[in-house]
């Protein structure tokens, strides 16, 4: 049961960004251009970072979302969203994308646990500046967004489809449009 008076029905953030309009507008803003904004990275990859931020968090809403948009992102591959965010290090994906998947793990414990050999390992994997600060600031954003969903103890949905239906509708038309669906008045607290 949430904490404060937030709309029945609406699930995890959508609830809190309902109960405050004005503040879900600028969160779902950053979610757009973090995570499907031009970038060298791919939609699949930036989500899989928000992926294994919100699983080690375990943030159960925003991890099982995200990682349905990853998988949605990744021509439907749940099996590969799940091995890069239990075991990264061991997964069937690029050098690349496990290093950056370290630092992401390390912000999510905390930034200062970030080393220069971090930078180092990604850098010699190919990763640019521009992506290694992306995924600061996405495992950053998302540790943000977890603590928000489950500080105020909103509704989350158990049942794997909606999770899906939600993935494939955000791969497809983005946070923007996921915010305007929910968009009402805040509820008197």
């Amino acid at each position: 049961m949430p904490h404060i008076a937030l709309t029945e029905g609406l699930p995890g953030i959508t609830s809190a960004f309902a109960f405050r309009p004005e503040t879900a507008k600028p969160l779902s803003e950053l979610a757009e251009v973090l995570l499907r904004g031009p970038s060298s990275l791919t939609r699949g990859e930036r989500e899989t970072i928000a992926t294994l931020v919100s699983t080690r968090n375990d943030c159960f809403f925003c991890a099982a979302s995200h990682r349905a948009i990853a998988a949605h992102n990744l021509a439907g591959d749940y099996g590969l969203v799940d091995a890069l965010r239990f075991d990264p290090e061991n997964a069937p994906a690029g050098a690349k994308l496990k290093a950056l998947l370290r630092i992401a793990g390390k912000v999510q414990q905390g930034g200062k646990n970030v080393t220069a050999d971090d930078i180092a390992r990604a850098r010699g994997e190919g990763a640019t500046d521009l992506e290694i600060h992306d995924t600061v600031l996405i495992a950053a954003a998302f540790c943000m967004y977890n603590r928000y969903v489950d500080g105020l103890a909103t509704w989350t949905p158990t049942d794997q489809t909606a999770y899906d239906a939600m993935g494939a509708r955000i791969a497809r038309d983005g946070y923007i449009s996921a915010v305007d669906a929910v968009a009402s008045p805040a509820v008197a607290g």
